[in-house]
């Protein structure tokens, strides 16, 4: 050792000295390529976050997106065929019921009058009339034909009855001698610009021929009407007496109303169009591509597409309802979903561009990357900044080594070992860490404490938000809770309902998909000779559905107990509820009477499932009565009633589409034959025995399934007077 101006080299302080350059000096190494590799982790941890972020958000957001389209496309498709069955299906009734009378007349001619028919009568435009009309040069004064004429003149009342009953647009009987008797109001357009009647080609006619070479039931392609020149469809179906063809029936129905009606729902690039059983698009608001329409000489059949994807899915909607599909059409990829018409072999097809359904995911990929760029930026710019103070810091500390060894040792080691003891003392009630003055050195240590701090602070700000959140799902679970007992004390829920009466035995359950269901039902005497019952499904699920339910069933129940008919009453709820129902909500409704004295149960549907009776001594059978339009759908609907005779020891089981629709895990529904089974396994049970025999073949068929919509059944039995 030797001494220097006062300095000991090479003693202790030099040590010191040393130890402390050599140590600062490896510290701001150390600390450099530590910052630098933690950078570098940092910078790839960010990325790959912000990726996997990216494609979460993507991924969850198309799949939400694919999940409402399949729910509601495939809904609403699937309802616009059933309606437009429905409408195809009167033609059918029509043709079918004027062919079975016309062979009883041609079966045996001598046992009707001989009745006049007439020309057309330009007086009676407007006026639905019966009229003839002839081919080219046919003489009506022809023994055989004026016979014939005179014959099927019988069917005048019953063809008026049926056009002005059914959605058609004229209805028609013709012979094979070339006349025809037609029923429409527009007679004027059997003239031509010189008041003189024109000749029709009838058995050259595509709805004549095409039921004369089949030998059934018969749709010709969509084509023009002769007289009227309006868009048309004819359903024509052939009479036979002794294997010879006497007569050929058909209707039109004007299409008008359809094309309008897909044009109208024509949005944003999705659209609805309607193929035929040649695979033609016939109605379509596209101008271009594949969808277009095009006269039927041109038409392309999508069946036999060059593309595949499309060409199956075509085939396979004319048959059966599909799943939603992604198909790549004319360059683009399109969801698309497809239900059958039934009756007549055609399909109506929902198209929605993937591009408008990714729309959301796009926008929400598209902000994030705004944000992300953002914070990028604002991290770039921090380390820029803590790199620069970092190096001034290192030539301070640098210079002022050898003076500050000792304060520079309290100055880290202090702090550190309070804020140490701090974090260590953080627990149970008390986790806030608080700066303290000893904390504020201006350097990293500063930062340590003030990130601890912060992370406290927002600790308890996320234990606040936890709480407050449980406290939030608690409240709503006891509020859902106590609406499902408001909801089931609104039925009728004690049994037996009527104890003092034996003529009859009613049990009634439903069971909500949710806390809270839309489907209810309800019984009640009008008086001492009237039981009115009803049960009803409300569209959607939920509280919306359980408040619609509410208003409806109170509704319901107002009108029944006037004393008005199944009919009125139907008629008179839907106008109510049409009155104020801005978010066109709507409900299916079964209501029946019973008069308790005779057993005559006067019933009306609005659009519900068929019910099923059981004869004495006999099985529970589907008793497949006219549906009505559903309460909320349209105002003005009328509702026709009928009548079924109840005996001693017969019964009504009435449900809602939640029985034959239970589907099972492999996505099978339990159906109409299953229900039937599981009533007929016992059908002499009382109506509780009945109910749970059915409710046990449901729940074995759907096992674990999830249930997806509610499930309400009712049963009644018909004991007669004194009965018991």
């Amino acid at each position: 050792m030797r001494k220097f101006r006062g300095i000991t080299i090479g003693g202790i302080q030099t040590k010191v000295f040393n130890l402390v350059v050599i140590t600062i000096l490896l510290m701001a190494a150390a600390f450099v390529a530590v910052i630098i590799y933690q950078y570098g982790q940092l910078t790839g941890l960010v990325r790959r976050t912000n990726d996997s972020q990216k494609q979460s958000i993507t991924s969850i957001s198309k799949e939400t997106m694919a999940n409402v389209l399949d729910t509601n496309l495939t809904q609403s498709t699937r309802m616009e065929a059933h309606i437009a069955g429905d409408v195809f299906g009167d033609a059918e009734k029509v043709v079918k019921i004027l062919a079975d009378y016309t062979g009883k007349l041609f079966a045996a001619p001598d046992s009707f009058p001989v009745r006049e028919v007439k020309l057309p009568d330009l007086e009676k435009d407007g006026e639905v009339s019966l009229q003839v009309l002839t081919e080219e040069g046919i003489d009506l004064n022809d023994p055989v034909i004026s016979a014939k004429l005179g014959l099927i003149g019988n069917l005048s009342e019953l063809m008026s009855a049926v056009y002005a009953d059914a959605n058609v647009d004229s209805c028609y009987c013709a012979l094979p001698e070339g006349v025809m008797l037609l029923v429409d109001n527009h007679s004027s357009s059997k003239f031509d610009e010189n008041g003189d009647i024109i000749p029709i080609p009838i058995t050259e006619r595509q709805w004549y021929t095409g039921a004369a070479e089949t030998g059934k039931l018969h749709y010709t392609d969509v084509t023009t009407d002769i007289f009227t020149g309006e868009i048309s469809i004819m359903c024509s179906l052939p009479v036979y007496v002794d294997g010879e063809l006497v007569a050929v029936i058909g209707a039109d129905m004007f299409l008008n109303d359809v094309s309008a009606a897909v044009n109208s729902l024509a949005r944003k690039g999705s659209f609805v169009c309607i193929i035929n059983h040649n695979g033609h698009v016939l109605f379509s608001p596209q101008k271009e591509g594949v969808f277009r329409v095009r006269p039927s000489g041109e038409a392309e059949d999508l069946r036999k597409s060059e593309n595949g994807e499309l060409a199956a899915f075509v085939k396979k909607s004319l048959t059966e309802n599909t799943d939603l599909c992604l198909i790549e059409i004319d360059g683009q990829e399109y969801y698309v979903v497809g239900s059958p018409i039934q009756n007549i072999g055609w399909s109506i097809l929902s198209v929605v561009p993937k591009s408008i359904a990714d729309q959301p995911s796009d926008f929400m990929v598209a902000r994030f990357n705004d944000i992300q760029g953002d914070a990028v930026a604002s991290f770039a710019n921090g380390m820029k900044s803590a790199r620069l103070t970092f190096f001034v810091l290192i030539g301070i500390v640098a210079v002022i080594a050898i003076g500050s060894g000792v304060f520079v040792s309290t100055r880290i080691v202090k702090p550190l070992v309070a804020i140490t003891k701090r974090v260590q003392s953080l627990g149970g009630n008390d986790l806030q860490f608080k700066m303290d003055d000893s904390f504020r050195t201006r350097d990293e240590i500063q930062v340590l404490a003030e990130s601890f701090a912060m992370l406290s602070g927002k600790t308890l700000e996320y234990i606040d938000q936890v709480e407050k959140v449980t406290a939030e799902k608690e409240r709503i679970g006891a509020e859902l809770s106590l609406a499902t007992r408001i909801q089931a004390d609104m039925l009728p829920n004690i049994y037996p309902a009527f104890p003092e009466r034996d003529e009859f035995d009613i049990y009634a359950t439903m069971d909500p998909a949710k806390e809270v269901g839309g489907d209810f039902y309800d019984f009640f005497l009008v008086d001492d000779d009237h039981l009115c019952i009803f049960i009803a499904d409300v569209s959607g699920k939920g509280v919306p559905a359980a408040l619609f339910m509410m208003a409806s069933m109170i509704i319901l129940a107002n009108n029944a107990q006037m004393g008005k008919s199944p009919a009125q009453i139907l008629h008179d709820t839907n106008l109510a509820i049409c009155a104020n129902n801005r978010e066109e909500m709507f409900v299916t409704v079964w209501l029946g009477i019973l008069e308790i004295s005779t057993g005559k149960l006067t019933a009306a549907n609005a659009g519900h499932e068929y019910p099923v009776v059981k004869r004495p001594d006999g099985s529970f059978e589907i008793f497949k009565d006219k549906h009505g339009f559903v309460i909320g759908g349209m105002n003005g609907a009328k509702y026709k009633e009928y009548e079924i005779e109840m005996q001693p020891g017969s019964k009504v089981f009435l449900y809602t589409d939640g029985v034959p629709e239970a589907t099972n895990a492999d996505k099978e529904l339990f159906g109409m034959d299953r229900l039937l089974d599981a009533l007929n396994a016992a059908p002499d049970e009382a109506p509780k025995e009945t109910l749970d025999n059915v409710r046990k073949a449901v729940d074995g068929f759907v096992r674990e399934a999830e249930q997806f919509d509610d499930l309400t059944m009712m049963c009644l039995e018909y004991k007669g007077k004194g009965k018991s």
